[in-house]
């Protein structure tokens, strides 16, 4: 996979502003040549590896700026080429007259990614590993620092390689019992054998991609629908989540007419809210059109609060919206406990009942460890967590399940085990296209097109 590269790169790998330090950093066989050009201090090319040195960045027999170089040479740099990363003080305009300099001594501009697809076409990291890079840098939560974390470290890289070389030696495997029957010294792959295997991978396998999933859409953000009819507290409840009046209060019902949106997060978990018009029979047009808009939003949402008065009894707009609920994730609301409850929560047939109220900070903290309780995992950490971290190594583990799951169909069925071999195959090669053994260029640009330059 060695991409055999010719030119230099240089990339700015901080954020560019006014601060302590900025980093400009280069790879390529000419990165210590081309700051030793300008650099006054001990000769770069003569240093030791993984060193750092005091100087000063010269332009016609002027100083910059006072620096500190890091020399990384190849094989041992994230690049796998000569590495070399120039600190200088942070001001915009003396970060960026250094990077001209280099610039103009040879360095090409790093594209968006650069430095880590380097690391990637010369071996260094696979593809999950690359993606996790700019994981860890997205990283909002401490749940998603350990996925990412996990994956930087290799482990689902780990995962993958050891299920495609088992693959690997039941096809190969396969393949000599079928062309060469009387070579008694290679194991025969029975039907029993290979069932007993491929029915070992798939629960593992499946597991895995629900959890990536329940991951990923903690990642993106629960999208939240605060549903309810009129005047029970559903904007108060907003409002109150978001510690601000984004959505209009009043006494009068039908208030709110249109979706109000906001985000939160609570214990690590970022949820999209949404607060839609009170659900009730209407003869208001805009009101009505508001209303339509909430029952289609319980249907496209991943969590569902559902609020009701708990001071007065369910009304038959409560009961229309209990009977839209079922098959959701809910968490029933009992708002406004300060008041006189009528309702409790033994009248819900849902497993997530709280009673809350909005008039005091201490009010909504039943709801918020409802949510914690419902989204966080406590359990996982930096060496044992193993998820697909995005949409495309999640399509294509579903690839591999789909694949095992069929191999194992065919099998039940007494298909002709050369047959099952090729289920084994395309799970083999999906696998593959997980971890970047194989890909294409416009994949590859497509990925790293959302990378930081520098990174």
């Amino acid at each position: 996979m060695k991409s055999f590269v010719e030119d230099t790169i240089v990339g700015i790998s901080t954020k560019l502003g006014t601060s302590a330090i900025s980093i400009i950093r280069l790879s390529g066989p000419k990165a210590i040549e081309y700051v030793n050009s300008c650099f006054k201090g001990k000769n770069l090319e003569e240093v030791p590896s993984h060193t750092i040195h005091y100087g000063y960045i010269m332009k016609d027999g002027n100083v910059l700026d006072e620096v500190l170089v890091t020399v990384m040479r190849a094989p041992k740099s994230f690049t796998t080429e000569d590495v070399v990363e120039v600190n200088c003080h942070g001001g915009i305009y003396v970060t960026l007259k250094i990077y001209e300099l280099l610039q103009n001594l040879g360095a090409r501009i790093a594209e968006p990614g650069e430095f880590t697809k380097r690391a990637f076409l010369n071996g260094r990291i696979d593809l999950t590993q690359a993606e996790s890079v700019m994981d860890v840098i997205n990283s909002k939560n401490d749940q998603q620092r350990k996925v990412s974390i996990s994956g930087l470290k290799g482990n689902l890289k780990q995962y993958i390689e050891d299920l495609r070389h088992n693959l690997q030696f039941l096809l190969a495997n396969i393949e000599v019992n079928i062309d060469y029957p009387e070579y008694h010294d290679i194991e025969e792959i029975t039907e029993e054998k290979l069932l007993e295997t491929v029915k070992e991978y798939i629960p593992k396998m499946r597991n895995i991609i629900h959890l990536s999933q329940e991951n990923l859409n903690l990642k993106n953000g629960i999208k939240t629908v605060i549903i309810g009819r009129p005047n029970v507290g559903k904007s108060s409840l907003l409002n109150a989540l978001l510690q601000e009046d984004k959505a209009i209060v009043t006494a009068i019902e039908g208030t709110t007419r249109d979706i109000v949106e906001g985000e939160i997060n609570i214990a690590g978990i970022d949820l999209n809210l949404i607060d839609t018009a009170g659900i009730r029979d209407t003869e208001d047009e805009i009101e009505k059109i508001g209303v339509e808009k909430s029952i289609e939003l319980i249907d496209q949402a991943e969590l569902v609060i559902a609020v009701f008065d708990s001071s007065q009894s369910l009304t038959d707009n409560d009961k229309e919206i209990l009977d839209r609920l079922k098959n959701k994730d809910v968490i029933i609301v009992l708002n406004k406990n300060d008041l006189e409850s009528v309702l409790k929560k033994s009248d819900f047939n849902f497993r997530n009942v709280v009673s809350c109220n909005t008039t005091t900070i201490e009010g909504l903290n039943e709801l918020k460890d409802k949510i914690k309780s419902m989204y966080y995992n406590a359990e996982l950490d930096e060496e044992n967590t193993l998820l697909f971290s995005n949409v495309r190594q999640i399509s294509l583990a579903k690839e591999v399940l789909q694949s095992l799951e069929s191999a194992k169909h065919g099998l039940d069925v007494a298909l002709p085990i050369d047959l099952v071999s090729i289920d084994l195959q395309n799970a083999y090669e999906a696998l593959g296209q997980i971890t970047g053994e194989s890909y294409d260029d416009e994949l590859l640009d497509t990925l790293f097109a959302n990378f930081c330059v520098g990174k």
